[in-house]
Parts: C-alpha cells; sequence; structure tokens
C-alpha cells in the first residue's frame, strides 16, 4: 500500500466551491527513497534549489480561505521539474545555480522516463482530471499557479516581495496586479518577474491554462515574505481579496 506522503501528487478540496483551482508545483523537497539524496548535503536539500520554501503554506492558506480545491506536487525539482516540458533541458536538473546534481548526470533514458511517468505526468493528469471534472459539473475554474523565489540569485537582489507572469492571456494577470496595487499603492510588484513566459517557467500555466482558454495567472512570492506564519497569513489574506477583486473586474468583459 503506498502510503500518503509517497504519492506523487495530492489533492485537497476537490470539491471546493471557490472558482479559483491552486496548483504548487514545486510544493516539496521530498526526495523518493529510491534516489538517497542525490549526492546532496542536507543544506542543499532543504533550500530552494530543492522546492519553494513557503509556496505550499500560502497555497493551502489561500485555499482555506476561498474554499479552492489544491493540486500540489509532492516531489522535488530536483527529482524532476513539473514546472517544464518533457523535452526542456532543465526537467531534470544537473545544475541548479552553482549547486551540481551528481545523480542526475549521466542519466539513463529509462530513468529519465520513469520520473516523467511515475511523477511529471501523474501530476499534470490530475490537475486536467480536476479541471475535467468542475467543467462537467459546470463550475467556472481560474487557474492560479503558486511559486515562491529567492531573494537573491546569483549574487543579484530581487526586490519585489510579489511577481506576476502572465500566460499568452494577460487578462487576468492585469486584473490582478490592478488590484494588488489598489489595495496598497506602495507595493513593488514584478511584471513578469524575477522570470518571464520566455525563460520557460510557464508550462503548467500555459497547459492547464490558456490551453482550456481559462482565465489564469502565476503568482510569485518572495521566500523571505512567506517563511513564518504571520507572513502566511498576511499573503494569503491579501491574495484571496484581491484574487477575487480581480474576478470581479472582468466580469463585465466576460458576460456583460
Amino acid at each position: 500500500m503506498v502510503r500518503e506522503e509517497q504519492k506523487p501528487i495530492l489533492v485537497a478540496n476537490a470539491q471546493g466551491q471557490s472558482p479559483f483551482v491552486i496548483v504548487c508545483d514545486h510544493a516539496s523537497n521530498r526526495i523518493p527513497a529510491r534516489y538517497g539524496d542525490l549526492g546532496l548535503t542536507m543544506t542543499e536539500r532543504a533550500s530552494h534549489i530543492a522546492w519553494d520554501p513557503g509556496a505550499l503554506s500560502v497555497s493551502r492558506a489561500l485555499g482555506d480561505l476561498l474554499d479552492a480545491p489544491l493540486v500540489q506536487s509532492t516531489v522535488s525539482r530536483l527529482v524532476i521539474d513539473c514546472n517544464r516540458d518533457v523535452d526542456a533541458p532543465e526537467l531534470i536538473w544537473t545544475l541548479s545555480e552553482a549547486t551540481r546534481i551528481p545523480a542526475n548526470e549521466a542519466l539513463s533514458p529509462e530513468e529519465r522516463q520513469y520520473r516523467i511517468d511515475h511523477y511529471h505526468r501523474p501530476y499534470h493528469d490530475a490537475i486536467e482530471a480536476l479541471l475535467d471534472d468542475r467543467r462537467h459539473a459546470g463550475q467556472v475554474s481560474i487557474l492560479i499557479c503558486m511559486h515562491s523565489f529567492t531573494p537573491i540569485y546569483h549574487g543579484v537582489a530581487r526586490p519585489w516581495p510579489i511577481g506576476l507572469i502572465h500566460g499568452v492571456d494577460t487578462r487576468f494577470t492585469q486584473a490582478l496586479r490592478d488590484a494588488l496595487a489598489a489595495e496598497d499603492p506602495a507595493l513593488n510588484i514584478g511584471w513578469n518577474e524575477p522570470y518571464a513566459a520566455l525563460n520557460g517557467v510557464t508550462l503548467t500555466l500555459e497547459r492547464h491554462g490558456d490551453g482550456r482558454g481559462l482565465d489564469a495567472t502565476m503568482i510569485e512570492l518572495r521566500n523571505d515574505e512567506i517563511l513564518e506564519p504571520a507572513g502566511v497569513t498576511l499573503w494569503s489574506g491579501r491574495l484571496a481579496r484581491c484574487l477575487e477583486m480581480a474576478r470581479q473586474a472582468l466580469l463585465p468583459t466576460k458576460h456583460g
């Protein structure tokens, strides 16, 4: 019997009545036992190269506030990156920033395919199944892809506490940016920061959002903002309010 923590994905509150569906690609730094420690130290396995610290905490709190479903990967992105396409060079990292991932070097085609079949595909299948079920039930779905980023990358500081990344359709992301700015005019909001779609980081957003014609956005929170409960509470509350404001702002153009 597969224990709960060994499943490649977890789905919480699948029957949630919110129009929002939250997905967290890099929720966990778990390395399945078959891979040992990937040749990494405990410090490296706990760092942001292995996952998005704080992203799952915010996702769970936001899901509770909104009554929204949450789909999360339970496997470290160092095993396989669920937010990269299967033919992307970064699907299985061999070097993350300055850290070598020794166990991922000279990976056999069979092992690569194993990771796709057992960790990557089940995650995206779970998102598809949830969105299919909601569509069949007549529920509207707005896809929210939740991530976090490190305050300093390759020695360069990143000043934005939040960054918003859009797919092909920019409308919902722009409405969310407007809502955040209205709530706090002093908030430094990154637009396509700290990444942009050209960095190849929008697989989940584009496959399940743009690919279905859904309103969708990718939210990046700087992880030093959300490592403590107070920060999680602040940001989940702010996002819950602003996501609803963004949804309401688009209603006249979509249904009026």
